[in-house]
């Protein structure tokens, strides 16, 4: 095949991708101009609400729903999905009269669901939908209807569900931020939902969860010789070694830095002290500190170790970068 057949082909994907993208986009920016009041009362009833969310489509809203019911619960509002066939053999058990269901539908019209709206208001429970019809049976139910009509769907046939499960999508997002901003729900709740996510290791591991302590601690006395720290340094592997007095009290901590610092000045390592050459009164951290402090601390003061100690300065462990980046915390 010559290169001109190939580089039209090439043309077209282009010129249809950037379409789809340009209907899409247009599409959620109407529902941004089209936002009015019945998205204030939806996320009133659902603040309101004693029990919990529950979201219900099939098809392609379906997998939107599933979606929002993930996002819902990850931020601070309880909430599950149930798929509108399951929920008419047996599933609808699991929704009370205290729970708000929204259903998902474009047409506003999908048998599964219509088939078990009656039976969830009858329950008590109230009902929001998110059709591209506000006359359709769906939306008339409703106690509150979000609008998600879009002009035209992405597919060049206008059929496939494109553009419309993107609004759908873009209108679930921002009722669930709507929802998050309202509950007051910040990063430390998020981290709690996140605990195996980058931000919840962050935000949920403290010193203690990562410092050296015991035997894996490296320590001499402030009257040990400095041949003697070198041992502890090595054998601890830390890089470092904290100086102690009586009750285990931090006097100091002798690093690889001041070891080359004492080989380039000479010093015999058979009869110098540590206390000789150490740092006195080093910056430390308790345990219970996060370890992200820890990190910065370390950033901010361009030490690679910091000693723990607890609220009367006796030594109780000790981390250093690598500790951190094992953690994953940095």
């Amino acid at each position: 095949m010559s290169s001109a057949p190939i580089a039209a082909a090439h043309a077209r994907v282009i010129a249809l991708a950037r379409r789809v993208l340009i209907v899409e986009a247009e599409a959620v920016q109407t529902l941004a101009e089209r936002l009015d009041e019945t998205f204030t009362q939806a996320v009133d009833m659902i603040l309101a609400s004693k029990g919990r969310v529950i979201v219900s489509g099939i098809g392609k809203t379906g997998h939107i729903g599933r979606k929002f019911a993930a996002t819902l619960a990850s931020t601070g509002t309880p909430a599950y999905f149930v798929h509108a066939a399951e929920a008419a053999h047996g599933d609808l058990g699991m929704i009370t009269a205290d729970d708000v269901l929204v259903a998902i539908s474009y047409s506003g019209s999908s048998e599964e669901l219509l088939k078990i709206v009656p039976l969830v208001k009858r329950q008590g429970a109230r009902l929001i939908a998110l059709t591209g019809n506000p006359d359709s049976p769906l939306a008339r139910e409703a106690d509150v209807h979000l609008n998600g009509a879009v002009r035209e769907e992405a597919c060049p046939l206008n059929l496939a569900p494109t553009a419309s499960t993107t609004a759908a999508l873009a209108l679930t997002d921002a009722l669930a931020v709507a929802l998050l901003d309202a509950r007051g729900f910040g990063p430390n709740d998020f981290a709690r939902s996140h605990p195996g996510g980058a931000l919840g290791r962050r935000l949920l591991t403290h010193v203690f969860d990562v410092m050296r302590s015991g035997d894996a601690l490296p320590r001499v006395g402030e009257d040990a010789l400095l041949g003697d720290a070198l041992m502890e340094m090595t054998r601890a592997g830390m890089g470092m070694t904290a100086i102690i007095g009586e009750n285990d009290q931090i006097i100091g901590i002798y690093t690889d830095g001041d070891l080359r610092r004492s080989l380039a000045s000479g010093c015999n390592f058979s009869t110098a002290r540590v206390a000789d050459v150490m740092k006195r009164g080093p910056r430390t951290i308790q345990a219970s500190a996060l370890a992200v402090e820890a990190a910065e601390m370390m950033e901010r003061l361009r030490i690679s170790q910091l000693l723990v100690a607890d609220p009367e300065g006796r030594l109780v462990g000790a981390l250093n970068h690598h500790d951190l980046m094992l953690a994953k915390v940095i």
